[in-house]
């Protein structure tokens, strides 16, 4: 079983087709739907047919039960998410090139505290973006969550999730966390291998750079690095999520992707490409 350990949230998504006109009005499509990396990854290993189950905290509000039963309809389990404050989200503001900026609101999430064990009961990879090691209470419980993963065997993952993250909580911070925390994956896109200057594996982790459409960066310990091609999506109308479902379809490599990490990075692009294709010209 996967486990996610981070946000839930509504994300309101904006799309504009031009400039905005600052102080005056500018046409947009604006709709609503599930959000939160770490909820998006579930759903998406959910529907890769892998057993998941998501870790967090959402308001004890309409909205965060309609959020809750969308993901158990997709196959989530979750059972053990907490309820308390209210509902985080996020605007998502996507320009004519399908690129995406976010406005957070993380509200409840940040707010999870008092950890149990029983979360990772069954699991055998823990998957944590760097959003849920930022900042409140869900900071602490993330990294007391991911001692307890090291101490049961369960694999670790963490994505490095947003530059604007690791320039606010400092590079030197992140990259002493990345040394702490020691896990067994590490993603990142290229603006987060740049801020993180990543050249290389980062200690033992095998440390995946995604390039948008261009190849990805296989860092191994064990061996050369490898680029592994993308699948090219035509009219991508937004990215929002992609990385999410490339962890998803990377973790839940049929063979392991510790077996093959190439292979896995294979998956991860293929299940992200399917997210983007299913956006295509909206």
């Amino acid at each position: 079983m996967l486990a996610t350990l981070g946000d839930l949230v509504e994300d309101v998504i904006v799309r504009i087709d031009g400039p905005v006109n600052v102080a005056s009005d500018t046409p947009a499509q604006i709709s609503r739907r599930r959000g939160g990396s770490a909820a998006n990854v579930a759903v998406a290993a959910a529907g890769l047919g892998h057993p998941v189950r998501f870790l967090g905290q959402v308001g004890s509000d309409a909205i965060g039960s309609a959020l809750l039963a969308e993901m158990a309809e997709g196959g989530v389990d979750v059972a053990m998410v907490r309820r308390a404050g209210s509902t985080g989200m996020i605007v998502a503001l996507v320009d004519p090139a399908g690129e995406r900026s976010m406005l957070t609101d993380r509200r409840a999430c940040i707010d999870l505290s008092d950890p149990d064990p029983s979360w990772l009961d069954g699991v055998d990879t823990l998957h944590v973006p760097l959003y849920s090691l930022a900042t409140g209470a869900m900071a602490a419980t993330t990294t007391t969550v991911i001692g307890w993963a090291h101490d049961r065997d369960i694999s670790v993952s963490i994505d490095v999730s947003s530059s604007a993250v690791i320039l606010e909580m400092g590079i030197d911070r992140v990259r002493h966390l990345l040394a702490d925390l020691d896990p067994d994956v590490i993603l990142a896109n290229r603006d987060e291998a740049i801020t993180l200057d990543i050249t290389g594996p980062i200690g033992d982790a095998v440390t995946i750079v995604k390039r948008g459409p261009d190849p990805a960066v296989v860092y191994s310990p064990s061996r050369d690095a490898v680029e592994v091609a993308g699948i090219a999506v035509p009219d991508v109308g937004d990215t929002t999520g992609a990385g999410d479902a490339f962890a998803a379809g990377f973790l839940t490599h049929l063979d392991g992707w510790r077996n093959d990490p190439v292979a896995a990075c294979a998956s991860g692009h293929r299940c992200a490409a399917a997210l983007l294709t299913s956006r295509a010209g909206r």
